[in-house]
């Protein structure tokens, strides 16, 4: 009576399944109603004699009755799906407000799905592996797919929530639109594996309502986990046109004697009116419940190999976890690129084309601390992605490496886990490790316990310094639990001439198993990033906990780092001001003309140092000295070649990195109102360059653009 689910719940469901209730099984086993309330409450077991005979009133054999692994009651109820009923009060709601709190961005999804299949890694000694896969469905395919899920029994709510004029109503008929006039759809799975998967019963307490039943309940205990406001599984149904989204998983501990092809679907629509019905939103696709209290509702079911493959959700192995299947994808930032382009014959490939390299930038820029591996560590995560059309591959299956992602940090963190840093820098390559205090107040007492985050600086490479780099050189890169970017901001008030650097900082959990007080960085840390994970701050949630100025602790922490980045990387004014001679003789400062401020004065540049890279091009770093005025600047970098002879041809740049007081907006500096002192950094574009660069002067000029205004 070990083998599989316990015989008293099992016996249940099968009475149940059978339309029979205990005292028809009673009347023909031969015994009383209260021997086979015994059974299923679990206070008794049948014997061998009665096991047969209630195997051959369900019509199967006593080995199922044994292993109870599967239903003995053939499934006399197809699946279907069930709409929620309207509220009787008469309240209704036109989307679900937590999918609004993400945009519709397949990056955004990549963030908060990744993160949380990392939170659910079950094989600590293993990484989880997360593959995304585009498929785009036309003609024949998509009929099959769609007469697989019912389409025509969807098809009548779909068109009445299309013809409301709300937000959601307009983004599902956008969805029909390029279904029909298009013929296609594009599905988009998300399959991780060495996950826990969607463990417990379809209604209380688990990892399945969490997510399919609940909104809010992010049902997370691990400290060190991502997620904490149950949001992040909003983002599965709002990069759907559709509000689809279907659900196969491979569970880590039984549910019903069974670990393979839990499925179910969910659909998030808003209120609407069908065949003068009203409906309230969601809606379920599964088996109907025979349950008392829960009669008809759309419960999962364990699927044959068959429909799961028709549904588009085959998994490739048996290990745990679970594969979302986003039915009518979209991105809009894929869209909005789209839509620039005059020429109406745009290929189709392109949009998942542009989705497909979207995912794997998202991927390599959250993730690269994840996906790193030491000497002896495994890596805590490993990522996929791959394209299809009508089950044919269009972009083959591509492994998000984070040495290509992210080169610099990624060896920085690397050195951290063989345990190769050194104290200061003094070659290339090398990788400085310096303690950060991070003061953590105790829940409920006054006082703080002291955690040791680790800060990681080393040079950057020059892929780093290439434009459209997905990380800035001389910023820092900060993350706790299982290491996914939190923030990167730039490091203020570098000293002129500090050569480009990369800074990762550790906190909590990331900082390794043998940090103190690491669970309480944790929590504290956790307690004060928004929905986003995109900060450190103040929350109501940390003010509630801790207390109202608890957030001064980040700021210091933040402040110590900084500090401790610019005493590792830089160098005293005087020497960067020196500089090569050789350099010196081939650089001018000049402003350019410039209105004067109404506090009198001009921006200028007062120091510029610079040096020719291996390619050929000028990297620049300037100090601007600011007039007093309370007005903002948007001034102009402008880079010219002092030739021999002939004018001073203008060059373009390749990248402008802001530094302090000043922001990019467009290709202009904004620096801020009433800042004194502010800095930049630039490359030349050596295709622009008239002559080799060595064989000119540089002048760097700031001007203001004729009718700009900051």
């Amino acid at each position: 009576m070990d083998a599989g689910e316990d015989f008293g719940p099992w016996l249940a469901r099968q009475l149940r399944r059978a339309n029979m209730n205990q005292a028809d099984l009673a009347e023909r086993v031969g015994l009383t109603r209260a021997a086979v309330s015994a059974w299923i409450t679990g206070r008794a077991v049948p014997r061998d004699e009665t096991m047969r005979a209630i195997a051959a009133v369900f019509g199967t054999d006593q080995a199922t009755m044994h292993t109870r692994t599967v239903d003995a009651v053939v499934n006399r109820r197809p699946v279907t799906w069930y709409h929620r009923p309207a509220y009787l009060d008469g309240g209704r709601d036109f989307g679900n407000a937590a999918a609004f709190a993400f945009e519709a961005d397949v990056e955004v999804l990549a963030r908060e799905a990744t993160q949380n299949s990392l939170d659910e890694r079950l094989d600590r000694d293993k990484p989880v592996r997360v593959r995304y896969t585009l498929h785009e469905l036309t003609g024949e395919s998509l009929a099959r797919f769609r007469e697989a899920l019912k389409w025509d029994d969807l098809y009548p709510h779909y068109e009445a929530a299309a013809a409301q004029e709300q937000k959601v109503g307009r983004v599902i008929a956008e969805g029909l639109r390029d279904m029909y006039e298009r013929d296609r759809l594009i599905l988009l799975r998300v399959d991780d594996y060495n996950a826990s998967g969607l463990t417990g019963d379809d209604y209380e307490d688990g990892r399945f309502a969490a997510v399919v039943r609940r909104q809010l309940d992010s049902h997370k205990s691990d400290t060190g986990a991502g997620g904490s406001y149950g949001l992040g599984k909003a983002t599965l149904w709002a990069t759907s046109r559709l509000g689809l989204v279907l659900i196969n998983s491979t569970l880590s501990e039984p549910h019903e004697g069974r670990t393979e092809r839990r499925l179910i679907g969910r659909l998030d629509l808003p209120w609407r009116m069908v065949n003068g019905e009203p409906w309230a939103g969601p809606a379920w696709f599964g088996e109907p419940d025979s349950a008392p209290g829960s009669e008809d509702v759309a419960r999962s079911w364990w699927a044959d190999e068959e429909t799961v493959e028709r549904l588009h959700l085959t998994r490739e192995s048996s290990d745990p976890g679970t594969s979302f299947l986003i039915v009518g994808a979209h991105d809009v930032a894929s869209m909005a690129a789209d839509s620039s382009t005059d020429d109406e014959t745009v290929d189709e490939d392109e949009s998942v084309q542009a989705m497909h390299e979207r995912l794997v930038d998202a991927l390599g820029r959250n993730f690269w601390a994840a996906m790193t591996s030491g000497r002896n560590r495994a890596p805590l995560l490993e990522t996929s992605v791959r394209t299809l059309r009508n089950g044919h591959v269009v972009m083959e299956e591509e492994r998000v490496a984070p040495h290509r992602a992210q080169p610099s940090l990624t060896r920085a963190l690397k050195a951290y886990l063989d345990g190769e840093t050194v104290d200061r820098l003094t070659e290339t390559g090398q990788v400085a490790l310096v303690r950060v205090p991070l003061k953590v107040p105790v829940q409920g007492k006054r006082g703080s316990v002291q955690h040791e985050a680790a800060l990681l600086v080393t040079a950057a490479e020059d892929s780093d310094l290439k434009p459209n780099r997905m990380v800035a050189p001389n910023r820092m890169v900060a993350m706790r639990g299982n290491r996914m970017v939190i923030k990167s901001s730039r490091v203020s008030d570098l000293p002129l001439g500090t050569n480009f650097f990369q800074a990762v900082l550790l906190a909590g959990q990331a900082a390794g198993e043998h940090a103190e007080h690491a669970e309480a960085a944790e929590a504290f840390l956790r307690a004060s990033e928004p929905p986003e994970h995109n900060k450190w701050g103040q929350t109501d949630e940390l003010r509630a906990l801790y207390s109202p100025t608890a957030y001064r602790r980040i700021s210091e922490f933040t402040r110590a780092a900084n500090a401790a980045v610019r005493e590792l990387v830089g160098r005293s004014r005087e020497k960067s001001q020196d500089g090569p001679k050789a350099l010196r003789d081939l650089l001018r400062l000049d402003t350019g003309p410039m209105p004067i401020a109404r506090g009198g004065g001009a921006p200028s540049i007062r120091g510029l140092d610079a040096e020719l890279d291996t390619e050929g091009a000028w990297r620049i770093r300037a100090e601007v000295r600011l007039p007093t005025g309370q007005d903002p600047w948007l001034l102009t970098p402008v880079a010219k070649f002092d030739v021999r002879s002939g004018g001073r041809p203008t060059v373009k740049w390749a990248s402008i990195v802001p530094g302090q007081n000043c922001e990019l907006v467009g290709d202009q500096l904004r620096f801020e109102a009433g800042a004194r002192v502010a800095s930049f950094s630039a490359v030349t574009d050596v295709s622009s360059h008239p002559v080799r660069a060595e064989l000119s002067g540089l002048i760097v000029e700031l001007q203001k653009t004729r009718g700009a205004t900051a």
